[in-house]
């Protein structure tokens, strides 16, 4: 029941996986990471055919980083979510969710009720464990029903906070993984010149491995061995995804309002 559901902005859709985990079966729909044809701009989905949509579209235009972008005189990527929008009130769901970062607009589509909840990654519990992932990631997942229905997280959460911390996994490869075209001569020590930019220099923050990044987003480090993405697309990919434990509380939250609906 309410099963079926369109992933749009899939990317690597780490969301849709989460949901696929979950006993969903996700239709993805287009990405340019697929070329210039698929732009959600030419998408109209049939109407009536899909229980649930997801969506995490582009957060760059309301990133904290967007005056560092503007700064160089350079335009951030626009805003989608009025697509998203469109895409919602012509494929008429039962539901949707959007996930966004927190200073983003709220989707607002007629004949339906938005409810918002904000979830930091770190917060989640993990196989019955009490203690959430480390990668501190806080987005707002907006759930849209035709009756206003809450997401109720709490049994999802972590009754201790997880001691340890890492910051949010991001897209851009010079942030993250400069180091990554080198790990071998890391591990073997031939490069010495390696060895000292591998340490951060005071007030800095190491950077990460793209085997490390797929790790916080609950991602086996291999899973894009033999891909034929760039370093880069690859960091670009993980950073722009729900990480996998959130993607599944959020997916349990929803089926969990559904079934009280109709109980």
């Amino acid at each position: 029941m309410h099963n079926l559901v369109l992933s749009c902005f899939p990317g690597m859709d780490l969301l849709g996986l989460a949901f696929q985990a979950e006993g969903f079966c996700v239709v993805r729909g287009p990405d340019p990471i697929f070329g210039s044809l698929h732009d959600i701009r030419t998408f109209h989905p049939p109407a009536g055919r899909f229980d649930g949509l997801i969506s995490g579209p582009p957060c760059q235009a309301f990133s904290r980083l967007a005056h560092i972008v503007r700064a160089k005189g350079q335009t951030p990527k626009p805003n989608l979510i009025p697509e998203f929008e469109r895409v919602v009130a012509e494929a008429r769901p039962t539901w949707f969710i959007m996930e966004n970062v927190a200073a983003a607009p709220e989707p607002a589509v007629p004949g339906y009720i938005t409810r918002s909840v904000l979830l930091n990654n770190r917060a989640v519990a993990v196989d019955g464990s009490l203690y959430g992932p480390e990668q501190n990631r806080e987005r707002r997942f907006s759930f849209g029903t035709p009756d206003g229905l809450v997401l109720d997280l709490s049994p999802e959460l972590a009754l201790l906070e997880n001691p340890a911390h890492e910051r949010a996994v991001v897209a851009t490869s010079s942030k993250e993984g400069a180091l990554a075209k080198s790990q071998q001569e890391l591990r073997d020590g031939s490069s010495r010149r390696l060895l000292r930019s591998a340490s951060a220099l005071p007030g800095q923050t190491p950077r990460r491995a793209i085997e490390r990044c797929l790790e916080l987003q609950g991602l086996p480090p291999d899973c894009l061995d033999g891909t034929p993405f760039t370093v880069a697309g690859k960091y670009l990919m993980v950073g722009n995804g729900v990480p996998i434990p959130t993607g599944r509380a959020i997916a349990r939250a929803v089926r969990r309002a559904l079934q009280e609906q109709t109980a």
